[in-house]
C-alpha cells in the first residue's frame, strides 16, 4: 500500500473517530456478512457506529488523543465501536449482542484513560453507570439530607398543626375543651 493511501486511511479514521475519546475495540471476524449486517443496523439505530481498522494505521490514527490507550489492544482482526450517549452505552449493547451473536470477540474499551481489558473488562464497564444515570444519582445524593432535614423540621410541625386544627373544630362546633394533666 503506497504512503498516500495509508494518508488518507488515517486522516479518515481520525475523521470518523473526531470528537470521541472513548470507544471499545471488538473483533468480528468469524461473524457471517449477514450477521455482520444484523449487528451494524442493531448498534446504528442505537447511534452506535462500527469500523474495522487496519492495526498499524490506526495506532497512528489514535496518537494523540484518549483512543491511544487502545493501542496495546490492537492486534488480530479489530473493529471500533464509538458513538451513542458514551461507552458505557457502547458496552452495555455490545454484551447484550453476545447472546445472538457469541462470535463476537470483546478486546477492551477506553474510558477516561482508563484501559478495560477483554471480555471481562467489557463486562464490568457495562455495569457502570453512564453520564445521565450518575448525574441522576449525584442529584439524589446531593437532596437526600436536605429532604431528610424538611421532613424532620415539618414532622413536629405538622403534628402540632393537626392539634390546632381540632381544636378550632371543636370550637367552632360549641364544645369545650377540656385541659389534660399531664
Amino acid at each position: 500500500m503506497s504512503k498516500t493511501i495509508k494518508s488518507m486511511i488515517i486522516s479518515e479514521y481520525r475523521e470518523r473517530v473526531e470528537g470521541f475519546e472513548d470507544a471499545a475495540l471488538i473483533s468480528i471476524r468469524g461473524v457471517s456478512s449477514n450477521d455482520t449486517n444484523k449487528i451494524r443496523k442493531k448498534l446504528r439505530d442505537k447511534k452506535i457506529e462500527i469500523a474495522v481498522v487496519r492495526n498499524a494505521l490506526a495506532r497512528k490514527a489514535f496518537e494523540n488523543s484518549g483512543l491511544s490507550g487502545l493501542e496495546p489492544l490492537l492486534a488480530g482482526a479489530s473493529a471500533i465501536a464509538y458513538g451513542g450517549q458514551s461507552v458505557v452505552q457502547v458496552a452495555r449493547e455490545i454484551v447484550g449482542l453476545l447472546e445472538e451473536f457469541p462470535a463476537i470477540e470483546l478486546k477492551g474499551a477506553i474510558l477516561d484513560g482508563t484501559l478495560f481489558k477483554g471480555k471481562d473488562g467489557v463486562k464490568e464497564l457495562s455495569k457502570f453507570p453512564t453520564r445521565e444515570e450518575a448525574l441522576g444519582q449525584t442529584v439524589t445524593l446531593i437532596l437526600a439530607p436536605a429532604g431528610k432535614l424538611v421532613s424532620q423540621v415539618k414532622g413536629p410541625g405538622s403534628a402540632l398543626a393537626s392539634i390546632v386544627k381540632s381544636i378550632e373544630e371543636k370550637l367552632e362546633k360549641g364544645e369545650t375543651i377540656a385541659r389534660k394533666a399531664g
